[in-house]
C-alpha cells in the first residue's frame, strides 16, 4: 500500500474501519489514500479484522483476568505500602498496555516533589506517554489502590484511557462512582470501563491504618 499522508491518516483509517465493515467502496475492500503523485485513490486491501486497526470502539477492549488484576493489584498494594513509609498517602498506579504490559507505573509523591499533581496516576499516566509516545490510550488498563479523584478522574478521561481498575472506592473524593462519576457525566467525550473492588478490603485495611497511624503522631 502507498504511504498514506500522516495528517490524515487517523481519518483514513476511521473511514476505513467503516468500509472494511460494510464493504463499500470502489473496487471492493479497501480505504482511500494518496498516491506518490499526490493524487487521491482507492487502494483495495485484503480483508481486516477491525482488530488489526487499534481504534477504541471498534477494537474490543483486551480482556485481562480476574487472577491477573488481583496480581499487579498485590504489586501495587507492595509498593503503596513503602510510599506509606516516606509519608505519602498510599496509593500506587500502574498502567497496562494492549498486550497487558506495564508502560508507566507512580506512587504518590505530593509531598516529596511539593507537587499539587503529584498523584500516581498522573505520574504513571504522565510515564506512559513517554514511553507510548502518544497521549491517547484507547487500549490501555490503568490500575490504581485507590478510586481516582475528581483531578485524576478527568485526566484518565481526556487520556481516552480503556478501563480503569481501583481497589479501595473513596465515598468522600472518588469520581469513578464513589462521591461522582465523571465517567458517565454528559460532558465526558470518552467513556471508560470501570472496575472496583479488586483486593479492595486489603487496600481499605491498608489505608485506614496509614491514616489512624498519622493521628496518633
Amino acid at each position: 500500500m502507498a504511504q498514506l499522508r500522516r495528517s490524515s491518516l487517523k481519518q483514513l483509517l476511521q473511514a476505513g474501519i467503516q468500509l472494511l465493515r460494510t464493504g463499500e467502496g470502489e473496487g471492493g475492500t479497501g480505504l482511500w489514500g494518496w498516491g506518490r503523485n499526490g493524487q487521491r485513490r482507492w487502494f483495495a486491501v485484503a480483508p481486516l479484522s477491525p482488530v488489526a486497526l487499534g481504534y477504541n470502539g471498534v477494537m474490543e477492549l483486551p480482556r485481562i483476568s480476574a487472577p491477573v488484576l488481583e496480581a499487579w493489584m498485590a504489586r501495587l498494594l507492595r509498593c503503596a505500602a513503602r510510599t506509606g513509609r516516606c509519608g505519602e498517602i498510599p496509593v500506587a498506579a500502574v498502567m497496562l498496555d494492549g498486550r497487558g504490559r506495564c508502560i508507566g507505573w507512580g506512587s504518590n509523591r505530593r509531598e516529596q516533589h511539593a507537587d499539587p499533581l503529584g498523584h500516581a496516576e498522573l505520574v504513571a499516566l504522565g510515564q506512559a506517554a513517554r514511553l507510548h509516545g502518544d497521549w491517547r490510550f484507547n487500549q490501555c488498563t490503568l490500575l490504581v489502590t485507590l478510586e481516582p479523584c475528581p483531578m485524576c478522574a478527568g485526566a484518565l478521561i481526556q487520556a481516552r484511557v480503556g478501563r480503569v481498575v481501583f481497589a479501595a472506592g473513596d465515598p468522600k473524593r472518588g469520581a469513578l462512582g464513589g462521591c461522582l462519576d465523571l465517567a458517565t457525566d454528559p460532558s465526558a467525550h470518552h467513556t471508560i470501563e470501570v472496575h472496583g473492588g479488586v483486593l479492595a478490603l486489603q487496600a481499605s485495611q491498608q489505608l485506614s491504618g496509614w491514616f489512624r497511624l498519622r493521628r496518633q503522631r
